[in-house]
This record gives structure tokens, C-alpha cells and sequence, in this order.
């Protein structure tokens, strides 16, 4: 791209050479000046005509002078050399015969608005399979005959395509600062010289100026086709590009899982410049998705579990029920016991349940939490998913047999049930019965009880114990916390 110097400069030459053309025409000046390369000239304007014709000859800008007809008077070795014809060859003729269409149509009616004073255009003419961007500039010209038309052309085609580099490269510079992925610009050396905010936030200090491997080192997956930067680097670098490779980086805080694009930087036609590299941090992603992977592991193993018991309880109630509708009293209960639990869970995100929610909810068709029947006390914990399972089967049954044959069969019947830590990460709830009918032990034990006794059973010192007093049951249960609160 030109720099801001080359511009201003192009810009500065053609407003002084519309003045100098000005000032020849209204007769206010005495003299030219022309810079060329080794000396400047100084043409004087009192020597009549040699001098004007040697002044526009000396001028790198196009000028004609036509008469009322359109016809070419005059034309400077600069015009010929625009439209790529000798001066001999545009005497006395049509100005239009000698131009493209679309030029000759451009002219015509930058003539017709001359005609009202000073009219100046900008067009595109296609020249040898590219287009270039003139400036015309027409003035009336009076003659003894009649009024003329005096035009100068110039190729402004280096300001065009420097200020639309300019506009290029200013969008391209916000929509990388606006990108969401992080994307980082090297030259050729793999050096990096711009990197939006999401990229400087993967590379711990300064970015720019420093060699994209020092600044951010890429370990690549053996699958991906790509083994370290330099490959990505030299592969843009080639003018080829890729899509989607896995790349991992240790960020100062944690590793950063990415997908890696590059491609080359193409400044100028096929020129090469650099490479663009852009970054999509996959980290949240790839987290989810192993959560989500331990979660589906997980769900498939409670499934398989949850189905497994459900045949349990089917298979021991259907042996301890002396009738088809007493198995489906029991069996339908125990089943909704469950589901109550998987509710909870389901509630928590399988995160853990409150032992107090849970007892409220196995027991709620029976009795109410703020009724005098049931005091809860001291359960402010939380338990793993498979205790808290097990755990609501063991309350619904203590429960049943509590409305049953226990103190929530009595009008003054209460259960009391209260928590306290043990040694270590275990946990003692107690289950006691008051105020109901004397107790006395079963002949048999049932699949209640065995529930009871066996289904908390998690390792050394857990478990429960069922102690059938007189004044009521009393139960103890030793769980393993997991999950505090």
C-alpha cells in the first residue's frame, strides 16, 4: 500500500496542476515552473504559443483542447499517452472516435455540462484487462469561432485503490476486533502483528512482535495431520490452508482445548504475506461433553441398578403377600416410594438429596411435618444419590409399619427423628416411635425388615438396626456422608 506521503503527494499534484491550468487560461500567470527528476524548467508566457504548448507537453496530466464540434485542436503527449495514440492521429477528428464507449459517453456528457461552466467526473475505463480509475475535468473555451472545450485527464487510479486499501484494511482490523473467536495475523516470518482480545487472552503477556510458537506453544492430536506451529505456519506460508485441526495449550490457569484454522495472508494477487490463524477455544466444550459422558455412564448404571431393585421388590413382596391384591398394595407403594426419591434427585440434578426433604416427602400421605405427629430434628445433610435411594426405601417401610401396627396408628402416636455425626464421615439418624400401641416383636421377618437391615449397608460401621421396644420401634441408621452442605 502507498504510504500517507505518496498520497497526499498525487493529491497535491493534481490540485497544482489544475491551478497552473486555471491560471494559464484566465491569463494570471507570467510563468511555469515544471519539476523533472534531475532539474526543474522555468517556462516564460510572454513568447506566445510555443510557450503554452511547451508547458502542456511538459505536463504528466492528459490535455485537449476540442472546438464547438468536438473535434481535437490539441492534444499533449501525455493524453496520447492514455488512450495509446499518436498526436498525428487525433487532428481534426471527433474526440469520441477514438475513445471506448463507455469513455466517449462519459465525455460527451462532461462536455454538454461544461457548457454551464467548470464539470468535473470520476470514471472507471477499462484498459488491457484491468480497469482504471480516471478524473476528467472540462472548462468552456472561447474562441474567435466559437466556444471550445478544454478537458485534462488524469489516472487517479493509485489514490483509488490506496484509499479502498486503506478502507479494506480498516473493516478487516474491526471485524477482527469484533470476532468472538481469537485471531491472530503473522507475516512471513511467523511473526505476530495484530491479535484481537480473544487471542491476546490465550497468550500471557505481550502478543505482538513475538514468534507465534513462543507466544502461544500448540501441542497437536497425532490424527489431526499436523504435528507442531511451525508446520501450521510453513503450511500457510505454501498458499494452502486448513480447517478444524485439534490443538491443546497450557494456559497459565488450565489446559485450553482448541480448533486450530489457518490460511495464508495474501497482501496482493498471489503474493503471500503472512498467515491468519484463528483459535476456537473448546474448553467449556470439551467439559460439557465429558460431563456428559460421565453423566450418560452414570445414568446407565442407576437404570440398571433402579431396574434391578424394582425386580427385587417384586420378587420379595410377591413372596411375603398372602394375596394378588395385597402384593399390588404393597409392591405399587414401595414403587412410588422410589420414584418420590428419584423425584428429589431428579429435582438436585443427582447431586446429592437433604436427608429432612426426603423424610417429609416418604412420609407426606400419612402425616404432615408441622403436625404433631412428626418431629424432624438435626437433618441438615446431604447424602450421595445411591444412600439417598436406599435410604427412602428404609423410611417408607419404617413408615408403613408405623401406620400400620406403630405410632401412626394411635391418636397420641408420635415419630421422632433426629440426626448426629459420628466419627469420621458417618452419620447416625434415629428413628423412634412414642404414644402407640405396646410393640412386640414379629415371628417372621419380612421383606420390610430385610430391606430395612441390609439396603444401608455401604462399607464398615453403615447400616441399620431395628430394636422393637415396648414403648415403640426404635431404629438406627449410620450412613456415609459423601456430599456435605
Amino acid at each position: 500500500m502507498p504510504d500517507t506521503l505518496s498520497l497526499e503527494e498525487l493529491r497535491r499534484r493534481l490540485v497544482e496542476a489544475e491551478d497552473t491550468l486555471r491560471a494559464i487560461r484566465e491569463g494570471d500567470a507570467d510563468a511555469v515552473v515544471v519539476r523533472n527528476a534531475n532539474e526543474d524548467t522555468v517556462f516564460a508566457l510572454s513568447g506566445g504559443q510555443e510557450s503554452y504548448r511547451a508547458i502542456m507537453e511538459a505536463m504528466d496530466i492528459g490535455a485537449i483542447a476540442l472546438d464547438d464540434q468536438g473535434r481535437v485542436l490539441y492534444a499533449n503527449a501525455a493524453f496520447c499517452a492514455l488512450i495509446g495514440c499518436a498526436a498525428t492521429q487525433l487532428q481534426h477528428l471527433p474526440i469520441f472516435e477514438k475513445l471506448d464507449a463507455n469513455s466517449a459517453q462519459v465525455v460527451r456528457e462532461t462536455i454538454e455540462q461544461a457548457r454551464h461552466g467548470r464539470h468535473q467526473v470520476q470514471f472507471v475505463q477499462s484498459h488491457r484487462g484491468s480497469n482504471r480509475h480516471l478524473m476528467v475535468t472540462a472548462a468552456p473555451l472561447p474562441m474567435a469561432f466559437g466556444t471550445g472545450c478544454a478537458l485534462t485527464f488524469s489516472d487517479v487510479t493509485a489514490r483509488v485503490e490506496a484509499a479502498a486499501l486503506e478502507e479494506s484494511e480498516r473493516i478487516g482490523e474491526a471485524v477482527i476486533a469484533s470476532a468472538n473467536e481469537a485471531v491472530v495475523v503473522c507475516d512471513r516470518a511467523g511473526n505476530i502483528i495484530k491479535a484481537n482480545a480473544a487471542a491476546s487472552a490465550l497468550m500471557p503477556g505481550e502478543a505482538i512482535g513475538r514468534h507465534f510458537t513462543d507466544a502461544l506453544p500448540l501441542a497437536f492430536a497425532e490424527d489431526g495431520g499436523i504435528s507442531t506451529s511451525d508446520g501450521l505456519l510453513d503450511l500457510a506460508a505454501a498458499g494452502s490452508a486448513a480447517r478444524g485441526v485439534e490443538a491443546f495449550a497450557f494456559h497459565p490457569d488450565a489446559r485450553k482445548d482448541l480448533l486450530v484454522s489457518v490460511a495464508p495472508l495474501r497482501v496482493s494477487g498471489e503474493t503471500i504475506g503472512g498467515s491468519v490463524i484463528t483459535l476456537v477455544d473448546l474448553s467449556e466444550r470439551k467439559a460439557f461433553e465429558k460431563r456428559q459422558t460421565l453423566m450418560m455412564h452414570e445414568l446407565d448404571h442407576r437404570v440398571k441398578n433402579t431396574l434391578a431393585m424394582v425386580l427385587s421388590i417384586c420378587g420379595r413382596t410377591l413372596a411375603g403377600s398372602d394375596s394378588l391384591e395385597e402384593f399390588r398394595l404393597r409392591f405399587t407403594r414401595r414403587i412410588q416410594a422410589l420414584a418420590a426419591t428419584h423425584s428429589l434427585l431428579a429435582d438436585a440434578s443427582w447431586a446429592g438429596i437433604d436427608l429432612a426433604a426426603l423424610i417429609e416427602t416418604e412420609l407426606a400421605p400419612y402425616v404432615s411435618a408441622a403436625g404433631p405427629h412428626l418431629a424432624v430434628s438435626k437433618l441438615e445433610r446431604t447424602v450421595a444419590p445411591d444412600v439417598a435411594i436406599a435410604f427412602g426405601l428404609v423410611v417408607h417401610e419404617l413408615a408403613t409399619n408405623a401406620v400400620k401396627y406403630g405410632a401412626l396408628s394411635a391418636e397420641n402416636g408420635k415419630v421422632t427423628v433426629s440426626g448426629a455425626t459420628l466419627n469420621g464421615n458417618l452419620y447416625e439418624v434415629v428413628w423412634a416411635e412414642s404414644g402407640g400401641p405396646p410393640v412386640t416383636p414379629p415371628i417372621r421377618q419380612g421383606f420390610g425388615q430385610t430391606l430395612i437391615t441390609r439396603s444401608l449397608a455401604r462399607g464398615e460401621g453403615t447400616g441399620a438396626t431395628v430394636d422393637f421396644a415396648p414403648d415403640g420401634v426404635v431404629c438406627r441408621m449410620v450412613l456415609p456422608i459423601e456430599v456435605e452442605t
